[in-house]
């Protein structure tokens, strides 16, 4: 790899130091450097990210590198996350390491890992996608909803609840975890799905094929009124909806290419990120 384009988080790197030390060292090494350029809300402008891109070096924590794989998903950009966050999931490199990885970079010693996405339409409109979950949520004050839930075009189940989580194995470590749902091994191509603070007893995480199209309807509020909700993508990008509206939920034809620099296995990397948590 001789191309390389960074992605910063300045929240995390505020001076740019770690960022100039970063591009420093691959300049030294005949390699170059190109600065991702972003719009006034925080994304990247399409049109100046230069061809040719080997991989794309994203700075920050998981929210960082789960933006940037959404937005660099339809080039087809390998991704190699340097956690400056917390627990960083995602992040195949703590920041004191960095020269060592990129080492492994010049010399090809790497493999890369392909992550599903999913993607949601809300009533026929163009879809968006994620790599870690797509969440529907009531607005307003606390209330259960009802919501129904077809797999397939067949009912599955009629679920009052505070929200329903459709995750994909990336995203099972997040929302979908909190909620109490499975953790999953990241390359796995299932989706799971998880009630939110379901008011049923009998009520679990259902774990579905990644095959499977799964659609939400948003039903009446308990005394026939209109429910409004918020269904985001990745915790972001929160779209309204309300009684009757539906959206479908699919496998996305993306996918993130994560490079992977270590052998270390999965569930080694989630027992030393959990660790005390």
């Amino acid at each position: 790899m001789d191309n390389f384009y960074v992605i910063i988080n300045e929240s995390k790197d505020r001076e740019l130091e770690i960022t100039k030390q970063i591009c420093e060292y691959l300049e030294s090494q005949g390699k170059k450097c190109t600065l991702a350029q972003l719009d006034s809300t925080g994304y990247l402008i399409q049109e100046k990210i230069p061809p040719g891109i080997d991989c794309a070096l994203v700075l920050g924590g998981d929210g960082t590198i789960i933006r940037a794989s959404r937005e660099l998903a339809p080039l087809e950009i390998p991704i190699l996350g340097f956690n400056l966050g917390t627990l960083g999931y995602l992040a195949e490199v703590e920041i004191g390491d960095f020269k060592e990885s990129l080492e492994k970079l010049f010399l090809g010693d790497f493999t890369i890992e392909k992550r599903m996405m999913l993607q949601g339409s809300i009533n026929g409109k163009r879809p968006k996608t994620a790599i870690n979950d797509i969440v529907i949520t009531r607005e307003g004050s606390l209330r259960i909803v009802n919501f129904d839930v077809y797999v397939n075009g067949i009912l599955l189940n009629n679920y009052t609840a505070d929200g329903i989580i459709v995750s994909t194995p990336t995203g099972s470590t997040g929302y979908n975890l909190s909620a109490g749902g499975p953790i999953v091994e990241p390359t796995a191509n299932i989706v799971v799905m998880s009630p939110i603070c379901s008011h049923a007893l009998n009520t679990r995480s259902i774990v579905l094929s990644s095959d499977d199209v799964i659609e939400v309807e948003v039903g009446k509020e308990r005394y026939g009124n209109v429910e409004r909700m918020a269904t985001t993508f990745d915790g972001s990008e929160p779209v309204s909806m309300e009684t009757g509206d539906r959206i479908v939920i699919s496998k996305s034809k993306k996918v993130t290419k994560l490079v992977r620099i270590t052998e270390e296995s999965f569930l080694k990397t989630m027992q030393t990120k959990m660790k005390g948590n």
